[in-house]
C-alpha cells in the first residue's frame, strides 16, 4: 500500500504539473523514476493514465477519473495523518482568540496564566471588542460569544448558560424604594447597556413583560453598567458574570427577585475544518473546566447563603 501511495501522488503530480521533469524537481527524484513510478501504477491499474508525445502529457478519460479519485484519497490520508499527529503534539505557536470586552476581561484573562503555566509554547493573541468580528477575513482562531448567534459556516459549540439579573444598590433600593412588579421599573432609573436588546424581557410567572428602560445613564460596557448600580444611579440589568460577586458581598442586591430575566449562552466559535487544532481544542476545554457546570458567576447565590 505504501508503494501504492506513492505512485498515486507522484501521478498526481505529473498530471497536475503537466510534465514529468516538473513533477521530479518538486518531488526530488529523478526523471527517470518519476516515469517509472507512472508507467509501474498504470501496468498495476491495466490502463492508460497519460498520452505521451514528444511536446505534452495530458490526461486519459481514465485519467481523469482516477486523477479526481486519488486527489479524493490523499486528501483523506493527509487530514487523518493531521488529525493524529495534532491530537498528539502539544500546542504551539500564537492562538487568536476574540471576545467581548467585559467577559474577555471578567473571565477569559484569569484562566489565561494557569493556560499558557500548562502550554509554554502557546502564545496567546487576545482581541476584546464589543463588535462583530469576521473570523475567517480577520484570520482568528476562536471566539467567545454569548447570545443567539446568526446562522453562518462557523462551528459553534455551547459552552455554558448565562444569566442576567436584576440589581441595584442598597443605597438607591433605600433612596427610591424597590419596584414589585415588572411594570414599576418605569417609574425607576435604569442603567440601560446598548450592548443588550433594547426591551427587558422579563418573566412573571407564565407571563412576559417587555419593559423598555430609561434613566440617566446609556452605556455600552457591562463593567459600566455594574459601576454605576454600584454607585447607586438605578436598577441594572447585568450578567451575573460581571455582577455575581457584588451580589454575593451584597453591594448589590437583586430586585423583583421572584422574576426571571430569559437565559441566554456562551458559545465557542471557531471556523470549520476537517479537525479541530491541538490550540483550539486545549483552549475550548481549559475554558470549559474553569467556567463549571453551572457556571462560577451563576452560584452567587449559593454562594452568598454558605456566607451566611
Amino acid at each position: 500500500m505504501g508503494d501504492r501511495l506513492t505512485d498515486m501522488r507522484v501521478f498526481t503530480r505529473v498530471a497536475r504539473l503537466g510534465s514529468f521533469a516538473a513533477a521530479a524537481r518538486e518531488l526530488r527524484l529523478s526523471t527517470t523514476a518519476v516515469s517509472r513510478r507512472v508507467s509501474e501504477l498504470e501496468e498495476s491499474l491495466g490502463a492508460r493514465l497519460l498520452r505521451r508525445t514528444t511536446r505534452r502529457l495530458s490526461l486519459t478519460e481514465e485519467g481523469t477519473a482516477y486523477l479526481e479519485r486519488c486527489e479524493r484519497v490523499l486528501e483523506e490520508i493527509d487530514d487523518l495523518e493531521s488529525t493524529v499527529a495534532d491530537q498528539r503534539s502539544s500546542p504551539r505557536g500564537r492562538l487568536r482568540i476574540t471576545t467581548g470586552v467585559s467577559f474577555g476581561q471578567e473571565q477569559i484573562v484569569p484562566l489565561l496564566s494557569e493556560l499558557l503555566s500548562r502550554h509554554p509554547e502557546l502564545v496567546v493573541d487576545l482581541e476584546l471588542a464589543d463588535r462583530y468580528v469576521d473570523l475567517v477575513a480577520d484570520g482568528i482562531d476562536v471566539a467567545i460569544r454569548i447570545g443567539r448567534l446568526p446562522d453562518s459556516s462557523l462551528v459553534a459549540r455551547r459552552l455554558a448558560t448565562c444569566r442576567f439579573v436584576l440589581c441595584a444598590a442598597p443605597a438607591y433600593v433605600e433612596r427610591a424604594g424597590s419596584p414589585v412588579v415588572p411594570e414599576d421599573l418605569s417609574a425607576h432609573a435604569c442603567i440601560v447597556d446598548r450592548n443588550t436588546p433594547r426591551a427587558w424581557e422579563i418573566h412573571s410567572g407564565s407571563v412576559l413583560h417587555r419593559i423598555v428602560p430609561d434613566g440617566p445613564l446609556h452605556v455600552n460596557s457591562a463593567h459600566a453598567v455594574r459601576d454605576a448600580a454600584l454607585a447607586g444611579m438605578g436598577i441594572a440589568l447585568a450578567p451575573t458574570f460581571v455582577v455575581g460577586r457584588s451580589l454575593v458581598s451584597r453591594d448589590l442586591v437583586e430586585v423583583l427577585p421572584g422574576c426571571t430575566v430569559a437565559d441566554s449562552a456562551v458559545y465557542a466559535v471557531y471556523p470549520p475544518s476537517r479537525h479541530l487544532s491541538t490550540k483550539v481544542r486545549v483552549f475550548v476545554d481549559h475554558v470549559m473546566e474553569y467556567i463549571g457546570d453551572p457556571p462560577a458567576w451563576d452560584r452567587w447565590d449559593t454562594a452568598r447563603s454558605a456566607a451566611d
